[in-house]
């Protein structure tokens, strides 16, 4: 019998059918859940994310496999799209100097009001956000585009989009929006010492590709090269300045 979970459905009041829906399964599976059974990892994500909770209140004995990664690896994720909306939300909001976000448009965060809001805010902190997205008409950006098999002009249209939605920011003392020409193996969204990097794979979308949370623990860990990585392209990026 899983306790925390059962608590944890009360206290949001939700019901079997509720969570059933929600997470698009039988009622019967949440069931099963609530019984013992441990979700796969799609749907643990999913249901610690309906409930507000962490995935290791539900689920301590996942957590404690977790652990064992290398230090200074926090958690892998196999798709973008598999990192739980409070992993993105709490990233950002825990950041107290700078916030970095390294990609080609980036745009389901430029879609999502939320996390934008949440970028203002603290950058009216005193954060500092630093943005690079890939400049439309470069040829890296044409490159990248046929790697993923949706065409140059797609991926251009998608940081002309998500240029569009990012640039009220620049209004916001602290931000800075730059667009580079480089490419990219990776695309890395930090707050302080903290990263997600979004690994990129050929022929397949960044969405379907993994993500490494990383966090700096010292001189030798993982996350140095790439924090350097996003320094090293920003050095190279081009102003984008605020219209008007």
């Amino acid at each position: 019998m899983n306790n925390n979970l059962r608590y944890a459905m009360a206290a949001a009041r939700l019901t079997t059918t509720d969570v059933a829906a929600a997470l698009a399964v039988d009622p019967k599976t949440v069931a099963r859940w609530l019984k013992g059974r441990t979700p796969y990892p799609r749907h643990r994500w999913a249901l610690a994310d309906l409930l507000h909770v962490d995935e290791a209140d539900l689920w301590p004995e996942v957590a404690q496999r977790h652990q064992d990664l290398t230090d200074g690896v926090e958690a892998i994720y196999p798709h973008r799209w598999c990192v739980p909306h409070r992993v993105w939300r709490n990233l950002f909001q825990r950041a107290t100097a700078q916030i970095g976000i390294l990609a080609y448009s980036a745009l389901f965060l430029a879609e999502d009001r939320g996390l934008l809001d949440i970028l203002t805010s603290r950058a009216s902190t005193g954060v500092n956000v630093r943005i690079l997205l890939g400049d439309p008409d470069s040829p890296e950006v044409a490159c990248r585009g046929a790697d993923e098999g949706i065409g140059s002009s797609v991926m251009a249209a998608r940081i002309t989009n998500a240029l569009t939605l990012y640039r009220p920011l620049l209004g916001v003392q602290g931000v800075e929006i730059r667009l580079h020409r480089t490419v990219l193996y990776n695309s890395i969204y930090r707050a302080d010492n903290e990263l997600l990097v979004n690994t990129h794979a050929y022929a397949t979308p960044a969405a379907d590709a993994l993500v490494m949370h990383l966090r700096r623990t010292d001189e030798d860990g993982p996350a140095n090269a790439y924090l350097a990585s996003f320094q090293r392209v920003w050095d190279d990026a081009q102003l984008v300045h605020q219209e008007g």
